[in-house]
């Protein structure tokens, strides 16, 4: 079977869609991959072969990948959710949505996938996503992260550490110098050790560090979340969905996007709290983010919540299952 992949080449839309070309790719199918060139080193990195169609960047309209589904006459096309132009080029081939999430709100930039008749591969659990979006014809699938080389920072600690690790990421779109050293501020008292991914911002930006605190540009997320006890971030659907999977509660500073949307569904759901620093240099700000994480890493019920939902995902279809299913 011919396979023709589509997606954003930011990594919150690339890499959840990895996982299934790869499975497609072990199962002995031909599948080609459309991205902006940013994103080819990781698809080479998982086997894939990536390609640019027209003139694309970052996103993929009708006519950028027109031609190259005359030319690779797919048997499917894979549409990631932010590129609508791969599934209005790709009539008569069957097509399937692929989603990174929860269902975004209208009014975030984005089109929405809804209403098309389209199936969709979902990856949110069910009891978390989107209520309408639900009765839309859905294919689940377990969200999966990548294999990833780099090294692991020590997060064994010693005898005088304290017990709790706390991971504190950004993403690669949101991080602000401010708002990390805000985060940082109110972190670094706590009795935990506080391990940062500054993403785009370099960590020399972030001053003098705390010795209870290490930055990093970019770390292997999935591992690090593995240790951790609790994960403060921007409520991303990929580090959501990660912490999720490993049963950690999460502290959540949304800044835009689907983030609000997706704060507001986790905290409901128990596993999360979420603080929204509107001003995130003031005092008040500091003292709200330190108590909602105090709280979190004492509270038996979030973390129960949180392990209700890991075990909600791991029952969820493999990719390996899934590509087989699309068969």
């Amino acid at each position: 079977m011919r396979v023709l992949f589509a997606g954003l080449s930011t990594p919150g839309h690339l890499h959840p869609m990895i996982p299934l070309a790869a499975a497609l790719r072990a199962d002995g199918h031909d599948v080609r991959f459309a991205a902006g060139e940013g994103a080819h080193p990781v698809l080479l990195a998982n086997g894939l072969a990536p390609f640019s169609p027209g003139f694309a960047v970052h996103e993929i309209y009708a006519e950028d990948i027109a031609d190259d589904l005359r030319r690779l006459a797919p048997d499917l096309v894979v549409a990631g959710w932010g590129v609508p132009g791969v599934a209005e080029a790709a009539t008569g081939i069957r097509t399937i949505w692929h989603g990174f999430g929860r269902l975004y709100p209208e009014g975030i930039g984005m089109v929405r996938p809804t209403g098309t008749g389209l199936p969709h591969i979902d990856i949110c659990p069910p009891s978390l996503q989107d209520k309408d979006f639900l009765a839309e014809s859905r294919v689940p699938m377990r969200p999966t992260g990548l294999p990833d080389p780099a090294p692991v920072p020590d997060l064994t600690g010693t005898d005088d550490d304290a017990g709790s690790i706390i991971y504190l990421t950004l993403g690669t779109v949101f991080g602000t110098p401010g708002l990390l050293t805000t985060a940082i501020a109110a972190l670094s008292p706590l009795a935990a050790r506080l391990v940062v991914a500054a993403g785009r911002v370099p960590p020399a930006d972030l001053g003098p560090l705390p010795p209870n605190t290490t930055a990093h540009t970019w770390l292997p997320q999935d591992a690090v979340i593995g240790h951790a006890d609790l994960v403060v971030h921007h409520a991303g659907s990929g580090t959501t969905l990660g912490a999720l999977a490993a049963g950690v509660p999460q502290l959540l500073l949304p800044q835009g996007a689907d983030q609000f949307a997706n704060a507001e569904a986790l905290t409901a759901a128990g596993a999360a709290r979420t603080v929204t620093p509107d001003t995130p240099d003031t005092p008040d700000t500091l003292d709200t983010i330190a108590e909602a994480a105090r709280a979190l890493l004492r509270s038996d019920d979030h973390r129960a919540a949180a392990r209700a939902l890991a075990a909600e995902i791991a029952a969820m279809p493999s990719p390996a299952e899934v590509a087989r299913a699309l068969v």
